[in-house]
């Protein structure tokens, strides 16, 4: 079944990828991405962030105004300072809600997407041959292990194969991962240890030589 083998392929990778990547580093980006686009929740940030610039505007000339020599322009820009903090703080609360709810959403649906998918599959293709093994080139208990838990015996079963997905992925994954760390660390020593050639050096009585 090409198609299934495909699938529990592709599954396999989100799942590994999702648990690499981590799942809110993966809200934050997707949120930003829907902040982005022409919808009413991008709106509201959009008046957010412009209530803030007139928030901090009326805050640095309510600084630079005394309250004893100016009163009656320093109790105006009070009143104004007080009110535009009081929206920001129910806008903040409003928007941290809908980020909440957003991300429970998506959450929800990721959840059903790769793990719910990642349990359906075996449950209900547990007797359906991925495919078949070389007749007559493994022994028997290969080919049963092979065909655990229901299918056939002489093929490979779902759970074997996503078994067998999991394994190669996260291998390719932390290979990545270790060949990146390690030419980071290799590129860090040599900057480190890089001196460029005339590089002027500070004697012990403060005067400087040329290193030679």
């Amino acid at each position: 079944m090409p198609s299934l083998l495909v699938a529990i392929f592709v599954v396999e990778l989100v799942v590994q990828l999702v648990n690499s990547i981590g799942a809110a580093t993966i809200n934050s980006l997707i949120w930003r991405a829907v902040t982005s686009l022409p919808v009413p929740i991008a709106q509201e940030f959009a008046d957010q962030r412009k209530k803030q610039k007139e928030y901090l505007a009326v805050r640095r000339e309510l600084q630079a105004t005394s309250s004893q020599d100016q009163f009656a322009k320093w109790a105006k820009l009070r009143r104004q300072h007080d009110k535009l903090l009081e929206g920001l703080e129910k806008k903040k609360t409003a928007l941290d809600a809908s980020r909440a709810k957003f991300d429970s959403y998506l959450t929800t649906a990721r959840l059903i997407s790769t793990r719910g998918v990642q349990w359906f599959l075996p449950f209900w293709y547990s007797k359906e041959p991925i495919f078949w093994l070389p007749y007559g080139w493994f022994p028997y208990y290969v080919e049963w292990f092979a065909s655990f838990p229901r299918a056939p015996i002489g093929s490979v079963s779902i759970v074997v194969w996503q078994w067998a997905c999991t394994g190669m992925i996260t291998l390719i994954i932390e290979t990545v991962v270790a060949a990146y760390g390690l030419a980071a660390t290799v590129g860090e020593k040599a900057q480190k240890q890089a001196v460029p050639a005339g590089t002027a050096k500070v004697g012990d009585a403060g005067e400087t030589t040329k290193s030679r």
